[in-house]
């Protein structure tokens, strides 16, 4: 058989043996949302600052401000590190 499909074999046997308890506990990380709005406001930068500062694209931090859409994956768990503590964002991003 293929390595594509020993891999996913074990993907499955894993997720099972998880559902089914057998597996060691793990915490699973659910960002909270952000009020993108307000964390920009507190640290006090323009949408076109906040947005080059951390990477995103001014277009989606304005989507992510009105509400028309919502981050999510990887860009959620940044903004709430950032709004946790973004002069550590800021000193690792610069460094």
């Amino acid at each position: 058989m293929s390595t594509e499909f020993e891999s996913i074999k074990l993907g499955f046997l894993e997720a099972i043996e998880h559902a089914e308890g057998r597996l060691p506990k793990t915490r699973i990380y659910r960002p909270h949302a952000v009020d993108v709005k307000s964390v920009r406001a507190k640290i006090g930068m323009t949408q076109e600052q906040f947005a080059a500062r951390f990477g995103f694209s001014t277009a989606t931090l304005r989507h992510w401000e009105r509400g028309d859409r919502v981050p999510h994956g990887p860009a959620l768990v940044l903004l709430n590190v950032i709004q946790h503590n973004p002069q550590a964002v800021i000193a690792a991003l610069t460094a």
